[in-house]
C-alpha cells in the first residue's frame, strides 16, 4: 500500500512538472516569428483595451524598421533602462546583485565569506524590492510586453526570465531593441516611438533629436503619470540625467517604483523642440 500510495505520489509531482514546463515555454507566436514581424496586439496592448471603459481614446501604433528610428533614440533607452544591454544574455545578475545588496565582488559556493555575504543580501531582498524591479533589462521588459502582465507575482516573474532567455537566442540583441522602441507605451494609446514621436513632436522618429529621445526615454517607467503631454516637469530631471550619460555607457540610478496609476487626457501635439 505504501508503495502504491509513492508511486501515485510520483506521478503527480511528474504530471505537475510536467504542466509547469509546459505553461513556462507556452509562447504564442513563438519568439522566431518576431524575426520577421511585429505584433499586431500585444499582451499589454491587449490589457489597455480590457481596462478602457470608452473608445475616446485610439490606440496609435505604428512599426518602422530600426533605420527609421534615430540612433539616439536606442541610445537613450538603453542607458535609461538597460545600459548593459549588449553585455548579457537576458537577465543581468550584475544588476540584480548590485539591486540586492550584494557586497562582495566575487561568489563561490564554496567560499564561506561569499555564502553569508549571500545570506545577508537575500534576507534583505524584501527591503530592496524597488531597487530589483529597476534591474528588470530590456529582454525582460519585451517578454512582459509581447506575452505576460505586470504583476509580480513570482510565477509570473519566472516565467518572463525563461521568455527573455528564448527571445535573446531567437532574435539576437539588435532584433530585440527594434521591437522593443516599437512596442513599449510612451503614453494614453501611443505605443511604440514612431507614434510617440509623431503625437509629441510632430515629426518621424528617425528625426528625433537628442532630446526628444532622452525624453522620451524618461518616460518610460510610468507612460501614464508622466509623458511629454503630460506633467512633463516630472520627467525632466530624468531626461537631464540621461542626456548628460548618454555617449559615456553609464547608467543612471535604479528607476523608482513607479507612482499610483493615473489615466492621461490624450496628449497635444508639442511644438518642435529642435
Amino acid at each position: 500500500m505504501a508503495a502504491g500510495r509513492a508511486r501515485r505520489i510520483g506521478q503527480i509531482a511528474g504530471y505537475g512538472a510536467a504542466a509547469g514546463t509546459a505553461w513556462l515555454l507556452a509562447l504564442w507566436p513563438t519568439p522566431s516569428w518576431y524575426r520577421s514581424h511585429f505584433p499586431r496586439e500585444t499582451a499589454f496592448m491587449a490589457m489597455r483595451r480590457a481596462q478602457a471603459t470608452d473608445d475616446a481614446t485610439p490606440r496609435r501604433y505604428q512599426p518602422v524598421p530600426s533605420e527609421a528610428i534615430a540612433p539616439s533614440m536606442r541610445e537613450a533607452a538603453r542607458v535609461a533602462e538597460d545600459y548593459r544591454f549588449y553585455q548579457h544574455g537576458g537577465l543581468d545578475f550584475q544588476a540584480i546583485r548590485e539591486a540586492m545588496g550584494y557586497r562582495r565582488d566575487t561568489f563561490a559556493l564554496d567560499n564561506p565569506a561569499d555564502r553569508r555575504e549571500l545570506r545577508r543580501a537575500v534576507l534583505s531582498v524584501w527591503s530592496h524590492r524597488n531597487e530589483i524591479r529597476g534591474a528588470s533589462t530590456i529582454t525582460q521588459q519585451l517578454a512582459k510586453n509581447l506575452y505576460l502582465s505586470p504583476s509580480r507575482n513570482p510565477l509570473r516573474k519566472l516565467k518572463e526570465a525563461v521568455t527573455a532567455y528564448r527571445l535573446e537566442a531567437a532574435l539576437g540583441k539588435d532584433r530585440i531593441m527594434e521591437v522593443y522602441l516599437n512596442v513599449v507605451e510612451f503614453g494614453p494609446g501611443i505605443w511604440g516611438v514612431e507614434a510617440a514621436s509623431q503625437a509629441y513632436f510632430n515629426r518621424p522618429a528617425a528625426q528625433l533629436s537628442r532630446a526628444q529621445a532622452a525624453l522620451l526615454a524618461a518616460t518610460l517607467p510610468s507612460p501614464l503619470s508622466a509623458n511629454p503631454g503630460y506633467r512633463v516637469g516630472r520627467i525632466r530631471w530624468r531626461q537631464d540625467l540621461i542626456l548628460g550619460r548618454m555617449g559615456r555607457g553609464a547608467p543612471i540610478a535604479p528607476r523608482p517604483a513607479a507612482p499610483p496609476m493615473e489615466v492621461a487626457p490624450p496628449p497635444p501635439v508639442q511644438p518642435d523642440s529642435g
